[in-house]
Order: structure tokens, then sequence, then C-alpha cells
């Protein structure tokens, strides 16, 4: 799927939208998912492999290289949940976020899923576009568990 996105200055540029794992940058992956920073507590290396295994995995390429991510846990009918998603500082605020969600949501392996969660520090107005909610009315609570 090729998505073509207004970029503030009136010109077009074709983002690719893809589900196709052989298509991974898995340098860039490991640096933006394994390396401490902002964005990551430090993944251990030994674990990448399984995460992308594991996941849902969704790419955005401009230009060839890929400058955005997202992946999803799922068991393809009751829940999915939201992670890692991350667009490169030069291309956020000019809608490819937005459009790396519709791809994820209208994938044919996603579509219907009952129910969809997502824990995230930043951009909740892009989330709210699409019906993620900051209140929880829910009773439950979200516990976890560390392994050692």
């Amino acid at each position: 799927m090729t998505f073509r996105s207004s970029y503030p200055d009136g010109h077009y540029q074709d983002c690719i939208f893809t589900a196709d794992k052989k298509r991974l940058d898995l340098e860039y992956l490991y640096h933006l998912l394994c390396v401490p920073s902002r964005y990551s507590t430090g993944l251990p290396p030994e674990r990448f492999a399984l995460v992308i295994e594991n996941s849902f995995c969704f790419s955005v390429f401009y230009q060839g290289k890929q400058m955005g991510y997202a992946r999803v846990i799922t068991d393809c009918s009751e829940f999915a949940s939201l992670w890692d998603v991350f667009i490169d500082e030069p291309h956020r605020g000019k809608g490819v976020g937005q459009a790396l969600l519709k791809y994820i949501f209208n994938h044919p392996q996603l579509r219907g899923i009952f129910r969809w969660f997502l824990m995230t520090e930043d951009a909740h107005g892009l989330y709210q576009k699409f019906d993620f909610k900051t209140e929880i009315y829910n009773p439950y609570i979200m516990m976890k568990v560390n392994a050692s």
C-alpha cells in the first residue's frame, strides 16, 4: 500500500506501509528497541529476535528507508495490544503516524478485534483520534511481573 501524505510545504511524498517482516530494517529496529534511550529501557539483545518473531510488525518506508514502526501483540480475536509506535522525528506531525495506525487497524488479521490496549507517555491526541481513551472506567487494575 502506498499512502500519499500532504506535507505542510504543499509537496507530496510517498510513504510505503507494509507488514512484511522481510522488509524490516533490523539494525534500525535494534537501535530503536534495544539501545537505552527515551523510547527504550534497553531490551536485551538476545530477546530482540523473539520480539519480532512473535509480533505483527508494521513498517513505514520513505524513499526506501525505514522511518516508522509499530507492532501488535494479539490473539486475533479478543484483544490486541499496540506497542513501539514510532515515527522518526523529521516526519512527525505530517500525518504519517495516523496513516500507520489506519493501516494497522485495517490489516485483515486485525479487523474485528474486540478490545485494543495501548500504554503511552505521549502522542495522546493521535491515539484519541482512534477512540483510545485516557479515562479508564474498568475496575480492573493493570499489574505486571518483572522477570528476574
